[in-house]
């Protein structure tokens, strides 16, 4: 049974099933997914947890099986979770989990929680996760986008007694509180909880969240080329400092713009060729937010913009290795911003 993240409070409500499996990217809330499974045992009365991470090729999966089948002499409901942090259980872990996931079916005394990173298409089509979302409760849990940021901190101040301002200013308290914890959904958790601590139930100005949230982002590369092709010229420049303080590669940034540049061109000629766009975007593996932008701007591109921005990809690839280009700064960073700037501003142009 596949069940919506949102929904998961409302079925745990209606009834407690005897197995949970959380796959995701975000360790916040999966982790508040389990708490809220863990809540609920209790109250059904699962006195007993044991918990066990799966480590290495020679984890043995005979003592999580044995933990399942074996009943305490102080407690007849027992809890068990696994962690599976890299996602593959192996050989053994495979037929363990389809043994536990048809032998907790329909059990009122054993209750299993299984979280993963989040899964590719091959892994969610394996037996064994298979198996586990016959018999239990799968839940995908995604990471909050950017663009859901603002909205995701508006409910959870709401759910502490606080709201910030209606209107223009608390729209610009929402999306500056956005900017300063992107990418960092935990420190966003603490400081929503911070304000709970600072200011009471109520109305929070901007001024107050301005002079109280930290400055915790944390960014990504590949986020990096989303902001690119959206033309978020403030968000890029925000994205490539916060980047090279934290010591990023300035190589595996370029690999990122590059491959979009390169594949924005491809998709061009082959619609030029006469495809339609659906194909060549999928020809050029181009699924997700990625498809929408694309999408968005590929029609109205011009060729030769392209290859200009191709060529200027190429020369920004020599001097992040190294290589002194005339009319280009020397500094990789600088280069790679000049070059950002650049699809930015062909994005905003053909949106």
């Amino acid at each position: 049974m596949n069940l919506p993240a949102a929904q998961l409070a409302q079925q745990l409500r209606k009834e407690l099933r005897p197995l949970y499996v959380f796959h995701g990217s975000e360790p916040l809330l999966v982790q508040e997914a389990v708490d809220a499974v863990r809540a609920a045992a209790r109250a059904a009365g699962f006195a007993e947890r044991t918990s066990h991470t799966v480590s290495g090729a020679h984890f043995d999966w005979g003592e999580v099986l044995g933990a399942a089948q074996s009943l305490s002499l102080f407690a007849d409901r027992r809890l068990v979770e696994i962690a599976i942090p890299g996602g593959k259980p192996g050989k053994d872990g495979a037929a363990a989990l389809q043994q536990l996931a048809e032998a907790v079916d329909g059990s009122d005394s054993l209750l299993v929680i299984v979280t993963l990173p989040r899964l590719d298409r091959t892994a969610r089509a394996s037996g064994w996760f298979t198996a586990l979302e016959s018999h239990g409760v799968a839940v995908q849990i995604d990471a909050v986008e950017r663009q859901q940021l603002p909205q995701w901190i508006a409910q959870r101040l709401r759910a502490q007694g606080q709201q910030v301002a209606a209107g223009a200013e608390g729209e610009h308290a929402l999306r500056f509180f956005a900017d300063r914890v992107e990418g960092n959904l935990l420190a966003a958790h603490q400081e929503i909880q911070k304000l709970a601590l600072l200011y009471p139930e109520g109305e929070l100005g901007a001024a107050q969240i301005e002079s109280a949230v930290l400055n915790v982002a944390r960014y990504d590369a590949f986020k990096l080329g989303e902001a690119v092709l959206a033309g978020q010229v403030e968000r890029v420049e925000r994205m490539l400092d916060g980047l090279e303080a934290e010591g990023e590669s300035a190589v595996l940034v370029h690999y990122v713009l590059a491959e979009d540049i390169r594949a924005l061109a491809r998709v061009r000629q082959s619609m030029d060729g006469g495809k339609p766009l659906p194909m060549a975007l999928r020809e050029q593996r181009v699924w997700g937010l990625r498809e929408r932008l694309f999408e968005r701007v590929v029609p109205r591109l011009d060729g030769r913009a392209l290859a200009r921005l191709v060529h200027a990809a190429h020369v920004v690839d020599g001097i992040v290795k190294g290589i002194r280009v005339p009319e280009w700064p020397d500094d990789p960073w600088q280069a790679l911003q000049r070059l950002a700037f650049m699809v930015c501003r062909q994005m905003r142009a053909a949106a």
